[in-house]
């Protein structure tokens, strides 16, 4: 009977020792989870407006609820009396190990972060970017997928394009398309220049605004190069060089003027 008062005592010493701080703890748990469901809901809502990707707002609204709710569990654990100090210190070491163990990857994760939310670029945008232009057919988290003209797919990896140069050829909503004709020296420059320009005029997918643009480029060994600068939308780039560039020839054969080969003089000594 001495034994039961004692474990009786020993058990009421206990709840009054440690009912408050359960109940504290219970009270910090249960408001802390409301705090950070309005939280998530309040930065989900936040990069909603921003007309951040659907993939990265729920994976950073998720990123951020699982963080905040470590912080939570420890801090509950610590008013609960438990020793947190080595817990914490087992996390760091264990995200530090997987830092350095995912480098790359997490390189990449962060390139891809920043494209979404910064958008340099967005999805059917004609980009050029590490030595690769095409299409962007898919922006992933750790990578971008752009389809090139001759219809190859490439992967370039987020990390690296963020790194490097990219050209939006789309951005501005127009194009420029550089050709270089060449006539022989004995042709018609003014001549030559206007069915050039007409060539340009009557393409039905050639700009009027900018105006298309004919002038000498360069006086070349065997030519006069002139340059012949049409403008139209990224979509129609491909189908404007090829058109223009072959009408320019016919333009050039039908009035005679000699589009000429490459020619060397050669003058012998006696």
């Amino acid at each position: 009977m001495v034994n039961l008062d004692k474990y009786l005592s020993m058990g009421m010493d206990m709840i009054v020792t440690y009912a408050p701080k359960i109940l504290l703890a219970l009270i910090v748990l249960f408001v802390g989870l409301r705090i950070i469901k309005y939280l998530t809901k309040t930065v989900e809502k936040g990069l909603k407006l921003r007309e951040v990707d659907n993939t990265l707002r729920e994976f950073l609204a998720n990123l951020i609820g699982w963080i905040l709710k470590i912080m939570l569990f420890i801090s509950v654990f610590a008013l609960l009396g438990v020793e947190t100090t080595s817990f914490v210190a087992i996390l760091g070491a264990a995200g530090l190990a997987v830092g350095l163990a995912l480098q790359g990857s997490l390189a990449n994760f962060a390139g891809g972060v920043l494209i979404l939310l910064f958008k340099p670029f967005k999805l059917g945008d004609k980009i050029e970017s590490m030595g690769r232009t095409g299409d962007v057919k898919e922006i992933q988290i750790f990578n971008t997928v752009i389809t090139t003209a001759d219809n190859k797919t490439v992967i370039l990896p987020n990390g690296a394009v963020m790194n490097a140069d990219i050209v939006n050829y789309t951005v501005e909503g127009l194009i420029r398309v550089d050709l270089s004709v060449g006539i022989s020296y004995d042709s018609d420059i003014r001549k030559a220049k206007e069915l050039l320009m007409e060539v340009m005029q009557s393409h039905d997918k050639v700009l009027k605004d900018p105006a298309p643009f004919v002038g000498v480029e360069a006086l070349a060994d065997s030519s006069v190069n002139l340059a012949v600068r049409p403008h139209c939308k990224p979509e129609h780039y491909w189908d404007v060089y090829f058109e223009v560039l072959e009408g320019c020839k016919n333009a050039l054969d039908a009035a005679g003027i000699t589009i000429p080969f490459p020619q060397m003089d050669v003058h012998l000594d006696k």
